[in-house]
């Protein structure tokens, strides 16, 4: 029995999932992604759980599409304590939301009751280890995510390349290929590879709905092919934009500087400082490896478009043209 579609698993209409970004995946993004018919997700990540239940009842009234909630399994927020990650999970249970994307934990600790609220539950991993976990967890879908991603990664992880075929060959449930994926090319590429779908998440950031501050958006589109750093590889690494702020964590573990002074500079506040605050100096940018392919700034529903057609053709090119059936038969007078 070969996997569910994704499509039909998620009730979308696109293989697309845009990545619930903590501090930039905000309602208008996801109801516009969702409107598009792929799958917009808010991103919890920095909210408390009144915040939460105020995105999912935005959402609601701009949309009657399906969507989802990320909710990474440890805090996140600069001023947050243990019971966030608990309370986050209440919010979507109370609120019915569909799909539930976690992350960042171990998938058993929630999956059982999302699921028995009637959730779909997808996982992120960074490992085929660990998405043999997730599936044994009983989790619907795993999102396989690569060192080129945005945001907290496993330094020494696979690339996308690498790690999506192995990941889909070593479970019977539908693989979302991300990290490095900015364009249609990239979409196909994974589709080639064996994945039910893709997520972007640093290409939904240069779109007209995602909250980001216009300054972020800015720095996207200036960083070209290498405007990315991973910093913090020993603590919670992490790629970005390389602003000084990042540049600087960068200079600090080349010479050696303890794990504490590498702690205390980065702090707890400097994404949101860099996300919302637009502070591009002494703020951290989340943003994966393939920011260079992001090159305007653009409607979410039309970036969905695109991504498809542009999809579609790649792979009718690889496909070629179809061979020639001939001249239609001449009927047989006897017939």
């Amino acid at each position: 029995m070969g996997r569910p579609a994704l499509t039909g698993l998620l009730g979308i209409d696109h293989p697309i999932l845009q990545g619930g970004m903590t501090w930039v995946s905000r309602h208008l993004l996801a109801a516009a992604v969702s409107e598009a018919g792929a799958l917009g997700v808010i991103g919890s990540g920095g909210m408390d759980a009144e915040e939460l239940r105020d995105e999912i009842r935005a959402l609601r009234r701009r949309t009657k599409r399906t969507f989802g909630v990320n909710v990474p399994l440890v805090n996140v927020r600069p001023d947050g304590d243990a019971s966030i990650v608990e309370r986050l999970i209440q919010v979507v249970l109370d609120e019915r939301v569909p799909i539930v994307v976690t992350g960042a934990g171990s998938p058993a600790r929630f999956t059982r009751r999302l699921k028995e609220s009637g959730a779909v539950v997808i996982h992120v991993v960074p490992s085929v280890t660990l998405a043999r976990k997730a599936a044994d967890a009983g989790v619907d879908a795993i999102v396989a995510e690569s060192c080129e991603a945005g945001g907290h990664i496993r330094p020494d992880g696979l690339a996308t390349f690498a790690l999506v075929p192995q990941v889909v060959d070593a479970v019977t449930i539908p693989v979302v290929a991300a990290g490095g994926i900015s364009d249609a090319r990239g979409m196909a590429a994974a589709l080639a590879l064996g994945a039910s779908g893709v997520q972007l998440g640093t290409r939904f950031i240069a779109t007209l709905e995602c909250n980001a501050h216009p300054s972020f958006k800015r720095e996207l589109l200036a960083a070209g092919t290498e405007g990315t750093a991973v910093y913090c590889r020993a603590h919670h690494a992490s790629r970005a934009l390389a602003t000084p702020a990042v540049k600087r964590l960068v200079q600090m573990e080349t010479e050696g500087r303890s794990l504490d002074e590498m702690i205390a500079f980065r702090g707890r506040g400097r994404a949101q400082q860099g996300c919302i605050g637009g502070d591009v100096e002494e703020g951290i940018l989340p943003a994966g490896a393939a920011v260079g392919l992001v090159r305007r700034i653009q409607p979410a529903g039309e970036l969905v478009a695109e991504l498809v057609r542009g999809c579609e053709a790649v792979l009718a090119g690889l496909r070629g043209p179809r061979p020639s059936a001939g001249p239609p038969s001449k009927r047989s007078d006897a017939a």
